[in-house]
């Protein structure tokens, strides 16, 4: 994160010395307003890290890097698996190296081997897949893939007498990491809360881990909804770029979480809804159902 931040001042620094009809074109083409922005944006890679904060952003005309969202590679990982990718060829070439100076075939190959298989890893963390979307409304589609860990009444701070049904996904590191939205809701709250890194298919994970939450209204319904984001203990970043107002439809990207995790649907207890899943099934974001709303 560091790097990257670095690399983007220098990057910027570049665009307004060498390439100043560049800036002021986008100056041009961004939309939107942030009163006295701290934030320095010159293109739409400038508002990674913060637009969920910022008011400023780019229609996908305007958008010249919207190709990455192409790749089916989350473009929130794309700078990790780009340094992942230069230092595994930096070894890898550095192994050949060592064959060409009379190093052993059996001790060179199995090392060039696992570099590979980790790169191979770090690509497959990071892939984003198509979906198909279920257009049934009354669906609740699952917000990530993983294995369902519990489904049961919990403690929910927010929702009507502090209740609510909660479907809670396991995330491991060979699961897609890209969050979903479950239904089409407004965006009425996110939250932050600091926190341990934790096994986050263990209990005492949805309390203590690291989290974000996400406090939705169903458009259709208009009852509450809440879709957490829990870190475990390889993920330690949570990637969520919502910002209160904001309109999701089903099955579209709000995020994802770096290295192993856990997501959570909350939904009231009174809420009549026919649960279409049970523990210990695997489950697939934007494209598993989770369960089905039924008419009062």
């Amino acid at each position: 994160m560091a790097l990257e931040l670095a690399w983007g001042r220098v990057r910027r620094a570049y665009l307004r010395m060498l390439r100043p009809g560049y800036v002021r074109r986008l100056e041009q083409v961004k939309q939107g307003h942030c009163e006295q922005c701290p934030h320095n944006v010159i293109d739409s890679r400038d508002l990674k890290y913060f637009r969920n904060v910022c008011g400023y952003w780019f229609r996908p005309e305007d958008d010249r890097f919207r190709w990455r969202d192409h790749l089916r590679l989350a473009r929130p990982g794309l700078v990790e698996l780009s340094v992942l990718s230069v230092v595994m060829a930096v070894l890898i070439a550095g192994l050949i190296a060592l064959l060409y100076l009379g190093a052993s075939a059996w001790a060179v190959g199995p090392v060039s081997a696992v570099l590979a298989l980790v790169w191979l890893q770090g690509v497959l963390f990071f892939r984003d897949p198509e979906r198909i979307i279920p257009g049934d409304a009354a669906a609740l589609v699952s917000p990530a893939d993983g294995t369902i860990t519990d489904i049961g009444e919990v403690e929910a701070p927010g929702f009507p007498g502090d209740r609510a049904l909660r479907i809670g996904i396991f995330l491991s590191v060979f699961n897609v990491h890209v969050n979903r939205s479950p239904l089409r809701a407004r965006v009425m709250r996110v939250r932050y809360f600091p926190g341990k890194f934790g096994h986050a298919g263990k209990p005492p994970a949805p309390r203590e881990n690291e989290q974000l939450w996400v406090d939705l209204q169903d458009e259709t319904r208009g009852c509450p909804l809440r879709v957490k984001q829990i870190s475990g203990a390889v993920a330690r970043r949570i990637v969520c770029w919502l910002k209160p107002g904001d309109v999701v439809q089903p099955g579209e990207r709000f995020g994802m979480i770096k290295f192993g995790s856990r997501t959570e649907v909350y939904l009231p207890v009174e809420v009549p809804v026919e649960v279409a899943v049970q523990v210990g099934q695997s489950v697939k974001g934007g494209a598993t159902v989770l369960g089905r709303f039924l008419q009062r």
